[in-house]
């Protein structure tokens, strides 16, 4: 069974091999748009912008993330106890301090983000904050702190923009496709510019279930991992299984969340909503119940 930072190399694997995937699905989505549109320098265009925003997205997506959670970093005179209470288990898990930042939410809730350990980035809502004892946070920051042990925030962080880029970029043919685009002229008309065609229409409707399947290639298997080690470092099952039945009883809704970023959060951030059988297909966090029953059962 994996155990604490065993997954760190399987992680940065996987987020290579999912940056060369983006690559060359976004390559060949160009190719197959700039036949159906009758111009390669969408292709061109594609491979340049796809190249960019890889390169983006393993620099900046942590700044780009905080960007999106309007989250403001604190120092240690801001919350002094917070500060070490995250120090503390630093310390014992052998990492970096990370920098902490708050958003100003009612809902409680938290993630991590940054591109390596070195680069971390540990956030927390002011909700949590203020509902929840100090067990119970130093339950939630030692998660959020497996995670950046395990690698998982790379991964995570750079599905964000890749994920929302390829949902760009099917939006646009189907727009173009709907209002008034059309086929190449009529010397490449012919039956396989129709299948081509055909194909365009179909990739850009698929292109978004593709994005949401390359997000779930990040498994719901990382969070029992991150629950299993955080209640490792703090040697206290019950603070973090506490923490996570106060977050999920909540029924406040995380305003600065979004479909993007919602496989980032302990947990998921949309509350107050019925959630469809379909959508539960795609969550990328296991239930809460599985999870708090697993750490109680490592306390017995």
């Amino acid at each position: 069974m994996p155990t604490l930072y065993t997954q760190s190399d399987t992680n940065i694997r996987k987020t290579y091999l999912l940056i060369s995937v983006f690559l060359i699905f976004i390559i060949f989505l160009g190719w197959v748009f700039s036949y159906v549109m009758g111009s390669y320098l969408i292709l061109i265009g594609a491979v340049l912008f796809s190249v960019l925003m890889s390169f983006t997205s393993y620099w900046y997506s942590d700044k780009i993330v905080l960007k999106m959670s309007r989250a403001r970093p604190i120092s240690k005179k801001n919350n002094l106890e917070l500060y070490r209470i995250v120090e503390n288990l630093c310390i014992t898990a052998g990492l970096p301090m990370p920098k902490i930042y708050i958003m100003d939410e009612a809902a409680p809730n938290a993630f991590a983000t940054g591109r390596d350990a070195e680069h971390a980035v540990v956030v927390f809502s002011q909700g949590l904050l203020n509902k929840l004892n100090r067990s119970e946070i130093e339950g939630v920051a030692a998660h959020e702190l497996s995670h950046i042990g395990n690698r998982d925030i790379l991964l995570m962080t750079v599905v964000v923009v890749l994920v929302g880029f390829v949902t760009l970029l099917a939006d646009f043919f189907l727009r173009w496709s709907w209002f008034g685009g059309s086929r190449r002229d009529s010397k490449d008309s012919g039956q396989i510019g129709m299948i081509i065609f055909v194909a365009a229409i179909i990739l850009s409707i698929l292109s978004p279930l593709v994005a949401k399947l390359i997000q779930m290639a990040i498994s719901r298997k990382r969070e029992f991992l991150a629950d299993a080690n955080g209640a490792l470092l703090t040697r206290y099952p019950e603070g973090l299984a506490s923490a996570l039945e106060k977050i999920s009883a909540d029924s406040e809704p995380l305003k600065a969340a979004n479909k993007a970023t919602a496989h980032l959060y302990i947990a998921n951030p949309f509350k107050g909503k019925k959630i469809s059988f379909l959508t539960k297909m795609f969550m990328t966090h296991p239930p809460m119940q599985e999870r708090i029953k697993a750490l109680r059962g490592m306390a017995i």
